[in-house]
């Protein structure tokens, strides 16, 4: 090429440069490009984000448009690829069928899941039935799943698969035959307007109802129960049993936890030891979920590829980190069986075979589309798991470390560098690289742990980078040793290391739970707002490029979004009990009955639960009320039996807001411009939020806001007040 052709070539001096639009148009098509690989990534945020449209309907959708929707879109999009159009049509075609077909397939799981709901029964009734499982103790004594062979008052075809029954003393075994005379309803609804709905959780556990006994657990003789019923009960005793020689060895309060940690059993946790846990954000290490299945995945993983790298003659011949992997997933699975199969272990489990897979297949185990696929399977076994804490917070955690993973530096080695300055190189490497994991998982969790659970611990960090040693590399290893030996008399001393790694933590736990202001409630943003927080830290995590940081604003969706005002009044469902806002508090009428709904609504308000004062109120045994006129603005009537005339006209004076269990038949002339809420209104509506307003009351019932579904069945007061829904 000559010289002429090369200054041709040569962009001119005096050029017009190109327009800011122009670069802003170059620029965000090199973003739209960057993202060729990864657009499929989206698949699993439609389908989810259509599971989360059915759980959001009021009104239960009828099956058969939702499946033509799905077969229709899902067609379109093939139709389309098969045609060879482009991208640009088949994608937006993709996440379409996608979306119909979360909404389909969560319909169809309902329906596949469907089994008798309890009836809410007026009198205590008697129940035979096998006992399943052992499961976490509640506040008035310890929980079995029970499956009942007979219930005297229903038919068969009434009576439901599962129970959770409350016992008192100790918990019977699984396997055991026993009889129980006890109160039954459906499974709790939500303890407040909004609040999580324990019945739709019970739903699809197959959970129909609770009972809570009245007397002593006696074992009955039955006929044999099924075989997967028997296999079942099998292994849940096993697991029973291995649990109790933890605590048998390491003592109850160090053997519970980690017992807890080991097969799921909760039952020898002591109350105080679980709040200073959840009080410095170390309680996800007692729930087995993805941190559990990782360790002892990569524990096995890392145990056996060493195993087989020290063998040069089987070195030779098959490929370590393959023979590793299938390790992997042996104990994995090992472990989900061992932990009870609870729905985070399964879903943990899912996502860590999807891994090994990718090693078994030549691929790569940690990127995005791993994670994407496990998600996928995931909804597709359980579209239900997209409106669940754990599901949201463990794959946003998941997804924000792989991102991370990706944008990390390579860490650049030094060639004969003297040790002592390596191993601080390599220190602060590991210290920077966890600071930023935490930092990064604790961000992407975040707005799932504060519309949730209201609480904010402020030294999780501290606590978290503090524990993580101890259980990474010794606590889960020396367990899953220990474990694994045990039944041949040799897990003792490996028992005996994770039984001080428990103690350490304990320790840290309870130091961090004391410091000043450990935890800060924070009231829960407007439902509609989660949905747009977990859509910004997807953004964040999925898309490649300086674009993605418009996710963050997105993503700080629940802790920015403006509270609606707190209400007046919180009633219970039944009636039994109610609490009232003053400033940033919340007076509880009835301390200590319904405890853990009053909680939960205190929690979700964003306010500090507190007891009624001694002064300043009448009390008796059924009713309780303002000593003043009008000094509170509710006065509550709690007994089975209608007040007369009488004490309901002296309710009425004392308060603006009457509560009565019982059902009112006639209002007095005192109650003339008092708002009079009885038995009808809560049978219809559950509990209630009341603000007190200029006009009146306005009232918002929890049905209203849960719908009409398949598990919106509500239970009578006597479980609420038998504190039935502590802790389902």
């Amino acid at each position: 090429m000559g010289e002429g052709s090369e200054r041709a070539a040569l962009i001119p001096p005096d050029a017009a440069k190109p327009s800011l639009s122009a670069r802003l148009r170059a620029w965000a098509w090199d973003e739209v490009l960057a993202q060729s690989m990864r657009w499929r990534l989206w698949a699993p945020v439609a389908f989810g984000g259509g599971a989360a449209i059915y759980f959001a309907l009021r009104q239960e959708p009828p099956l058969w448009p939702l499946a033509v929707a799905a077969v229709s879109a899902t067609g379109v999009w093939l139709g389309a690829r098969l045609l060879g159009r482009g991208r640009a049509v088949t994608l937006p075609l993709m996440l379409v069928a996608c979306l119909f077909l979360g909404l389909a397939g969560a319909r169809l799981r309902a329906e596949a899941v469907a089994a008798p709901i309890a009836p809410a029964l007026a009198e205590p009734t008697v129940f035979e039935g096998w006992v399943v499982d052992v499961d976490s103790p509640g506040d008035r004594g310890h929980r079995i799943v029970l499956a009942p062979v007979r219930i005297r008052g229903l038919e068969p075809e009434a009576t439901p698969i599962r129970l959770r029954a409350t016992v008192r003393g100790e918990p019977p075994t699984p396997g055991s035959a026993i009889r129980l005379f006890a109160i039954l309803n459906p499974p709790p609804p939500p303890a407040s307007p909004g609040a999580y709905d324990f019945g739709r959780n019970a739903w699809f556990q197959g959970l129909g109802g609770t009972a809570f006994a009245l007397g002593e657990t006696r074992e009955t003789y039955l006929a044999p129960a099924p075989w997967r019923l028997r296999l079942a009960m099998a292994v849940n005793g096993a697991r029973f049993a291995l649990a109790q020689r933890i605590v048998d060895r390491l003592g109850e309060r160090t053997g519970g936890i980690a017992a807890a940690m080991t097969t799921g059993h909760e039952t020898w946790i002591a109350r105080e030891d679980l709040d200073a846990m959840r009080d410095s954000g170390l309680a996800h290490i007692l729930s087995i979920s993805g941190l559990h299945m990782a360790i002892v995945g990569g524990f096995a993983f890392f145990l056996v590829r060493l195993g087989v790298a020290a063998w040069p003659w089987l070195a030779l011949r098959v490929s370590g980190k393959k023979v590793a992997a299938v390790a992997g997933l042996v104990a994995v699975w090992s472990y989900l069986v061992l932990s009870g199969a609870p729905p985070p272990a399964q879903r943990a489990a899912i996502t860590a075979s999807v891994a090994f897979a990718a090693i078994l297949l030549d691929r790569p185990a940690i990127t995005m589309h791993p994670l994407a696929l496990a998600a996928m399977v995931v909804l597709i076994l359980q579209p239900e798991a997209i409106v669940t804490p754990g599901f949201q917070m463990s794959f946003a955690a998941t997804a924000a470390l792989v991102a991370l993973s990706e944008g990390w530096p390579p860490r650049t080695r030094e060639q004969s560098v003297p040790w002592p300055i390596a191993a601080f190189q390599s220190a602060r490497h590991w210290l920077l690289i966890a600071v930023t994991a935490s930092l990064v998982a604790g961000a992407a969790t975040g707005p799932f742990a504060v519309q949730h659970f209201n609480r904010a611990a402020m030294y999780g960090l501290l606590a978290n980078l503090t524990t993580s040693p101890i259980a990474d590399f010794v606590m889960m290893p020396a367990l899953a040793l220990g474990v694994l030996l045990e039944p041949i008399g040799l897990g003792g001393p490996f028992l005996w290391v994770a039984g001080k790694g428990v103690d350490l933590m304990l320790a840290i736990g309870h130091w961090t739970a004391g410091l000043p202001g450990a935890v800060k409630t924070i009231a829960s943003a407007p439902d509609h707002v989660l949905p747009i927080s977990f859509l910004g830290v997807l953004f964040l995590c999925l898309w490649q490029g300086r674009l993605r940081w418009l996710g963050l604003p997105f993503a700080c969706a629940v802790l920015l979004w403006p509270r609606a005002p707190t209400p007046t009044v919180w009633i219970g469902d039944g009636g039994t009990n109610a609490a009232f806002s003053v400033v940033r508090t919340a007076i509880v009428v009835r301390p200590g009955v319904r405890q853990f709904a009053a909680d939960l609504w205190s929690r979700r308000r964003g306010l500090t639960l507190e007891p009624r004062p001694e002064d300043g109120w009448v009390c008796a045994r059924s009713s309780c009320a303002p000593a003043k006129a009008d000094s509170a603005p509710i006065a509550l009537w709690w007994g089975k039996a209608a007040p007369d005339a009488g004490e309901l006209a002296a309710l009425c004076a004392s308060a603006p807001l009457v509560s009565v269990r019982a059902v009112v038949q006639d209002l007095p002339p005192g109650c003339d411009g008092k708002l009079v809420l009885d038995g009808l209104d809560y049978a219809q509506g559950g509990s209630v939020e009341l603000w007190r307003t200029a006009q009146g009351w306005r009232a918002v019932w929890a049905t209203d806001v849960r719908g009409d579904r398949p598990w919106s069945r509500i239970g009578g007061p006597d479980a609420a007040d038998a504190g039935l829904g502590d802790g389902v």
